[in-house]
């Protein structure tokens, strides 16, 4: 089985960037399951319902955020509308699970493949440098007991690399993969663990890459050099999509590859 995870959806040069490449990949790498991270997705603070529903007809299967969850207020009516009988799309926007308990939204979505694979997949965030979340590591431990499926994609969400890589020793053999986000760089450390678990501490953003880090670099810089604040915008130049390609056994959740992606333009 084979699954693709996009990294951090920036702005619509994001946008425009995964939609160019994205059935392309799935129909070449037989891919069955989607997931995207689209937290910066509209205009590199958090995602519009609108939005959501775009990447959805993309063919993600699943969307997860982090941090910037909220930077769109219309997104908390769409996470905690009830879905109509022919869409659960709401239920497949995550938000980090282990934030404060009664927030809107849903950390966790658990499906099923078109070819009938049981899956989940767990939006997590981390506590170095973040605020506002509860301690991941006991909060992922508590939970997956009561998660059915084998094959279960755990983002995490988190500043810290040494927070990140700890995750993933964490989870070996718990889980199919980890897979980082947050920091928009691509690390090059993509392993298998030696329980089965497919790890990679950051899979990088796909946006513009003409930035720093997604924003317009000129209002990054000014900032840096005068220390005066100023309003971000994103950037639009040099897009690419980062992504990681991750091949498991269907049965058992063990993943067995996995292979970093950069496409541009």
């Amino acid at each position: 089985m084979n699954i693709l995870f996009v990294g951090d959806i920036f702005g619509s040069a994001g946008r425009k960037i995964v939609r160019e490449h994205i059935r392309h990949i799935c129909s070449t790498n037989q891919v069955e399951l989607v997931v995207m991270n689209a937290e910066n997705a509209a205009g590199g603070f958090g995602v519009t319902p609108q939005i959501a529903e775009e990447l959805f007809d993309l063919g993600a299967d699943v969307l997860t955020t982090g941090n910037h969850v909220w930077d769109k207020r219309e997104l908390m009516d769409y996470l905690e509308s009830v879905p109509a009988e022919s869409t659960d799309r709401p239920r497949r926007v995550l938000r980090p699970a282990n934030l404060a308990p009664g927030v809107p939204g849903y950390g966790v979505f658990e499906g099923r493949t078109q070819s009938g694979v049981d899956f989940a997949v767990v939006d997590l965030m981390g506590r170095v440098f973040m605020a506002g979340t509860n301690d991941p590591f006991h909060f992922i431990s508590d939970l997956l007991p009561s998660i059915r499926a084998r094959v279960i994609i755990v983002d995490f969400h988190g500043e810290a690399t040494s927070e990140k890589v700890a995750m993933g020793w964490h989870l070996d053999g718990k889980v199919t993969a980890v897979l980082g986000t947050h920091t928009h760089v691509p690390t090059a450390d993509e392993r298998i663990l030696p329980g089965g678990t497919a790890y990679q501490t950051d899979v990088g953003m796909s946006g513009p890459y003409d930035s720093v880090i997604g924003v317009e670099k000129d209002l990054v810089l000014r900032k840096f050099l005068t220390g005066m604040p100023g309003k971000f915008e994103a950037a639009r130049g040099n897009p690419k999509l980062c992504a990681a390609l991750i091949e498991c056994d269907a049965t058992t959740g063990r993943a067995v590859a996995i292979r970093r992606l950069m496409l541009g333009e």
